[in-house]
């Protein structure tokens, strides 16, 4: 694998990484109403394990409230249910025609413990993001050994993947320090 696959594989997996956590931070609860919340929730339709967003229109009307209008609205109950078992701290109110999803405000016993675990997915962000650099150093080094490159183009790659990971991680820090304030914002 020439060198320039070796960088562009390695930047193509941390920027994974970086929107991963981007994705698991939407669904971390705050203090207002956001439709990340409950978009990924797995609901039995038909007999499959389909996500909300794919059954339903869910908006944010109000800063405290979410509204969930179904496509079919025969799934309702379905919904109802997959929302109260993902147990993500919200009641829901089924009309008949939408679902209501008032979301309460957050204790800051709760704050403190959504920060705890904002903190742990972003380490475990860190962690991946590290283990791409381990791996693509390891190849670089074997691309070297075996004659394909030269020291300084080794050196070179090295310092490449090293920078790589420096600016994916202050991503991820800053993407923490947001989520952060979020939470703890009353």
């Amino acid at each position: 694998m020439p060198l320039d696959d070796i960088l562009l594989d390695a930047d193509d997996k941390m920027s994974k990484s970086s929107e991963f956590l981007h994705q698991e931070f939407t669904g971390l609860r705050t203090g207002k109403a956001s439709p990340g919340l409950v978009e990924n929730v797995q609901v039995e339709y038909y007999g499959a394990q389909t996500r909300l967003r794919d059954l339903a229109q869910i908006s944010a009307p109000e800063p405290r409230l979410l509204v969930i209008n179904a496509f079919d609205p025969t799934s309702l109950g379905a919904i109802e249910k997959a929302i109260q078992a993902a147990n993500l701290g919200v009641t829901p109110m089924n009309d008949g025609r939408v679902i209501r999803v008032p979301i309460p405000e957050l204790s800051e016993e709760r704050r403190v413990e959504m920060t705890k675990v904002a903190k742990r997915l972003a380490e475990e962000q860190r962690v991946a993001i590290r283990n791409v650099r381990r791996e693509a150093n390891d190849k670089i080094k074997a691309l070297q050994k075996a004659g394909d490159i030269t020291e300084d183009e080794r050196d070179q790659g090295l310092k490449d993947i090293q920078e790589s990971t420096d600016a994916y991680i202050k991503k991820i820090d800053d993407l923490l320090a947001a989520k952060e304030k979020d939470i703890l914002a009353v």
